[in-house]
């Protein structure tokens, strides 16, 4: 009896993924980010999980306590995460989901939204700005080091 071979899988079915995080903002690195997780969700008919975290840290005691300011910033957020999900919907994705979160990124996104989604790609940008939006590049490498599924972190 000879010796029989399995095929061989190649390497876009090896490394495809079902559903892809992608943590977003207004900084160009999360914006690199959120391309190319729109095209790779595409291209492997990935469910699109897209998220952002309002950064409340980054609050002066006036705004953290403006129960309006406050509200206002949770309401652009959502317009922004709706305005990103419409755009992958537009580009051919079929499944799009999206989450928010307070408080300090990295750990939003690693003990809170991580353990209650099925994501197996976690898509993220190197660096960051400052400002309110929760904004993933100063995170990156706590994300990497701590998530519990494949990261990339794009430049």
């Amino acid at each position: 009896m000879k010796n029989e071979r399995k095929p061989v899988k190649k390497m876009s079915e090896v490394f495809k993924f079902k559903n892809i995080m992608v943590g977003v903002d207004i900084s160009e690195d999360a914006q690199k980010a959120f391309h190319y997780a729109v095209e790779r969700a595409r291209v492997d008919d990935a469910k699109l999980l897209i998220v952002s975290v309002l950064e409340t840290d980054n609050m002066n005691i006036y705004q953290a306590m403006d129960s309006n300011y406050f509200k206002s910033e949770r309401e652009k957020l959502t317009e922004r995460l709706m305005s990103y999900r419409q755009y992958a919907l537009d580009q051919g994705v079929k499944a799009v989901e999206t989450y928010t979160g307070e408080g300090d990124v990295a750990e939003v996104i690693i003990k809170t939204i991580l353990p209650n989604v099925t994501a197996d790609l976690l898509v993220v940008g190197s660096n960051d700005k400052k400002g309110l939006i929760g904004y993933f590049g100063s995170h990156a490498a706590y994300i990497a080091k701590n998530a519990p599924i494949s990261v990339m972190v794009v430049r």
